[in-house]
């Protein structure tokens, strides 16, 4: 077993791994700068019952018995526990280079796409979970079947030789991965162009080693080289190897039937019935039978701020939704559908690189998918801190789709936003605020709630 200590242990992808490591019977320790100022407590004493050892974050924690050091792309060459690394030679790994270690010595299954694939991770996790495979799970967006209010619900850690991972293609760090099972869900422009997703996905497929799980009603995913490897593919629309009848769409829900069996879903939207055709392919291959497949889907409780209901105020819902590239947007738009009332859209646009490479597609998706009666409201785009460009503004987005014959608002600060959905919501009326990168969106949303209860 080796030791192994995380610089900024706080993450959530870093104590994602910690955990499963310290599960695994390694050494693990580490230091975040919110411990040392005594933020979150409950949550670093978990990490403590866990036997994971916490020290300040001034190099103390890094000794000579130390095997490697785990970093993010956060933390800087100053920080102490670097500069103790370095003197005493202890190398150091990037967070993802630590995760593709761990997930390429087990069985493991790695959810790619540049949509749904947290989704997935999860849904594919509790599925191999309720069917009793006792999986680990290591997921970018917060489970809510795992967790207990302390630990944020990203990990989970089993204990046999199974593994399911959210695998990010943003980063490159998707080609790092050698799956037994490889999960693309779709292939949308999301910080990366189209040619270069592409090759990024294709090297993901050729490193698979049993099998690969394609999204057939994807036309770029459907069409990517498979260099003869093994590959079921799913969809709703267009012919595929597992392909639901009597799919039904309800506000907070879905059904459909495979092979006559009904499932039900416990997540709205088709592009969640399409993620539920992943998980089940995935089960199929690890030889789950079709009744546990059907109580898996049905456990899955969802991923926190993926259309997640805050609350209803005099008939007003407020939902939370994590959607902030074009390809999720219009997939939350569209689960709207079977919702009544007026859609009230809140955009919170993050970062003027991102925003500036997608600024067509937003506008046109937007344009195409509001109805004159629904209205968007847009922040200016968050911006972190840096030297970024800023060479596009919220307001172009704003007055783009204005131009195109729909109600669209912009405002200088959030706060006014949250004025302005109160004031407007009518009876009947979902309130959508869509982002990512973000939770203070979260509390946005509780906040306009309380607005309206006071309304």
């Amino acid at each position: 077993m080796a030791n192994y200590f995380f610089i900024g242990i706080g993450g959530s992808g870093m104590s994602a791994i910690a955990q499963i490591l310290a599960g695994r019977g390694h050494g693990v320790s580490g230091s975040d700068r919110s411990n040392d100022s005594g933020v979150n407590g409950p949550f670093f004493g978990k990490l403590r019952e866990l036997g994971i050892r916490l020290f300040p974050q001034d190099g103390s924690g890094v000794t000579a018995d130390c095997d490697c050091v785990v970093v993010s792309t956060a933390i800087e060459d100053t920080v102490p526990d670097m500069a103790s690394a370095r003197r005493l030679g202890v190398p150091v790994k990037h967070r993802a280079q630590a995760l593709a270690e761990l997930f390429n010595s087990e069985r493991g299954v790695a959810a790619g796409g540049t949509s749904g694939k947290s989704t997935v991770c999860g849904m594919a996790g509790v599925l191999l979970a309720e069917a009793g495979l006792d999986p680990s799970i290591i997921n970018g967006g917060r489970m809510k079947n795992f967790g207990d209010g302390l630990l944020p619900g990203n990990a989970r850690a089993g204990r046999s030789d199974l593994m399911v991972i959210e695998s990010d293609e943003s980063d490159g760090s998707i080609v790092n991965y050698q799956p037994a099972v490889s999960i693309i869900t779709n292939v949308t422009k999301d910080h990366k162009t189209i040619p270069e997703l592409i090759g990024l996905f294709e090297t993901f497929i050729s490193n698979t080693r049993e099998l690969a799980v394609i999204n057939a009603d994807c036309p770029i995913a459907s069409k990517l080289k498979t260099d003869g490897r093994k590959t079921v593919y799913y969809a709703l629309d267009a012919e595929a190897d597992i392909r639901p009848a009597d799919v039904e769409l309800f506000p907070f829900s879905s059904t459909f039937a495979l092979g006559g069996e009904k499932y039900v879903l416990n997540v709205p939207g088709r592009h969640n019935v399409s993620n539920a055709l992943a998980a089940i392919a995935v089960g199929r291959h690890l030889g789950i039978p079709e009744p546990e497949l059907r109580r898996g889907i049905g456990a899955f409780a969802g991923i926190a701020r993926r259309f997640d209901l805050i609350g209803e105020a005099g008939g007003v819902r407020v939902i939370d939704d994590f959607g902030h590239n074009p390809d999720k947007i219009r997939a939350t738009i569209e689960a709207l559908g079977n919702l009544p009332g007026r859609r009230l859209l809140v955009f919170q646009p993050h970062g003027f690189g991102p925003t500036k490479f997608m600024r067509d597609e937003l506008i046109e998706v937007f344009a195409a998918k509001l109805r004159p009666e629904d209205r968007l409201y847009m922040p200016e785009i968050f911006y972190a801190g840096g030297s970024a460009e800023r060479s596009v503004s919220s307001a172009e987005i704003i007055d783009a789709v204005v131009s195109r014959g729909r109600q669209a608002f912009f405002f200088e600060t959030r706060s006014g936003i949250g004025d302005a959905l109160v004031a407007d919501a009518q009876a009947g009326d979902a309130i959508v605020v869509m982002g990512a990168r973000d939770d203070t969106l979260t509390e946005f949303c509780r906040s306009v709630l309380s607005g309206l209860k006071s309304k």
